[in-house]
């Protein structure tokens, strides 16, 4: 292929290839990276014998993940304090409306899918990612991981008992969470303990995600009574120049805080049965440059 057909396939795919990584890392630096080492490596030579350009970028892009998710795994286990994906704004766009695949991008995108995902096998995750998000065929999977036919059936049953098993039973109708997440904000905002209360469920969790970096629980916190006078107190300490606006962060609708105009936080709540059953505060500097550039 010549320089620019090359450069041509390589960007009709990037939408893919940039999906398949961030699914598999958690991480939307981590996922540019992989894709810029799969364009070097794509673009090193003519690539004259490649007949399936897509399949063939795919499996570069899974196997650079596979090995950097080995190496954060390991890092991972030194992080302070309870550990989120970097979370990216998300627009699937004209082409996806509010069909069955929105729901099952949408769904594979989100932070608590994302988070069951963290205790599978490199190999498990791949598994799931190209099945269960994208729809490749088990005989594509095989060949991209190098592994049988069967073997990766085996991986994709392990893998998707263990999500069902522990991805939490949340509501997804985006117009409930934008409702509840505007009347979460003017509670605790407006300093209404009481009406904060009855937002949330008996047994709410809060996980706030700052890698050390910025003031947030280091451990989780469980209980109406807890969250809410966490919340409350937060709520009540004087900030400069606050803000805040709505957008859609993996598939959801979330809030952004802004501090004299810099990102300072994002929140995203999980609703069950009309109540706010898990609050996601994510500080971590370092998690927060994709989506401000954004």
């Amino acid at each position: 292929m010549a320089t620019d057909t090359l450069t041509d396939v390589f960007e009709e795919n990037r939408p893919l290839l940039t999906g398949v990584a961030y699914r598999m890392l958690g991480r939307a630096a981590d996922a540019e990276d992989v894709v810029q080492d799969a364009w070097l490596r794509w673009s090193a030579d003519e690539r004259d014998d490649v007949l399936e350009p897509r399949g063939y970028l795919v499996r570069i892009t899974t196997r650079l993940a596979i090995d950097r998710l080995r190496q954060a795994q390991s890092r991972r286990e030194a992080y302070v304090g309870p550990w989120l994906p970097e979370p990216i704004a998300t627009d699937f766009g004209p082409a996806l409306p509010d069909t069955a695949e929105r729901a099952v991008l949408a769904e594979s995108v989100s932070l608590a899918v994302l988070v069951v995902l963290e205790a599978l096998s490199p190999l498990e995750r791949a598994v799931f990612v190209l099945r269960e998000a994208f729809g490749f065929p088990y005989g594509e999977i095989a060949t991209t991981l190098e592994r049988s036919e069967a073997a990766v059936r085996q991986l994709a049953g392990r893998a998707r008992r263990h999500v069902e098993e522990r991805k939490p039973r949340f509501d997804v109708d985006p117009a409930e969470r934008r409702d509840l997440t505007e009347r979460f904000l003017a509670a605790a905002a407006g300093g209404d303990l009481d009406a904060l209360l009855t937002l949330l469920a008996p047994d709410v969790r809060l996980v706030g995600d700052s890698g050390g970096k910025a003031k947030a629980p280091l451990r989780v916190m469980e209980s109406a009574d807890k969250v809410g006078r966490f919340l409350f107190a937060v709520a009540k300490e004087p900030v400069p120049g606050l803000d805040f606006r709505f957008v859609e962060v993996n598939g959801a609708p979330a809030l952004i805080v802004l501090t004299a105009g810099k990102l300072d936080s994002v929140i995203q709540l999980e609703i069950l049965d009309g109540r706010i059953q898990c609050v996601y505060i994510i500080r971590n500097p370092d998690k927060l440059t994709s989506l401000a550039s954004a």
